[in-house]
């Protein structure tokens, strides 16, 4: 089980506009996401980042080191399109308070995403539970 995250970590809600994009590719890189996010394209991430209407960051002091980056209607349904969190600072529970203040901060809507083949242990052990009807649709067949 994976501890407390350590007292000098803080999280908060934050708006894309006050999220550099170089941190947060940082962040992806050091999480292992970036081999599936476009990071080479620095324009794309920042519409990404831009066109998020729920963000929950962890710092360690002024540096981010765990994003989660959701679309949300607060009311139903809540997209977690990425949660990403420094490989130096995983296995401390970052991962499992981002997403707890995403949830917080859009209590009634369930939190919906597609896990990272690599990450599809962990969200069973943190309450999610598999849903086997998910279709999605890549941009270049559209």
């Amino acid at each position: 089980m994976a501890s407390d995250p350590s007292p000098k970590v803080s999280f908060s809600i934050v708006k894309a506009a006050d999220l550099e994009t170089e941190a947060v590719m940082r962040v992806y890189e050091t999480s292992g996401l970036a081999e599936r996010r476009p990071l080479s394209e620095s324009g794309r991430l920042r519409r990404m980042l831009d066109g998020s209407n729920l963000i929950a960051a962890a710092y360690d002091s002024e540096t981010l080191i765990g994003i989660a980056r959701s679309i949300s209607d607060f009311s139903y349904a809540t997209y977690l399109s990425d949660i990403a969190v420094d490989a130096a600072y995983q296995k401390r529970g970052i991962g499992k308070e981002l997403i707890r203040i995403t949830g917080e901060a859009a209590p009634q809507a369930k939190i919906v995403l597609l896990s990272a083949p690599a990450a599809v242990e962990y969200y069973p052990h943190i309450g999610f539970t598999q849903h086997m009807s998910a279709w999605q649709l890549p941009a270049r067949l559209r």
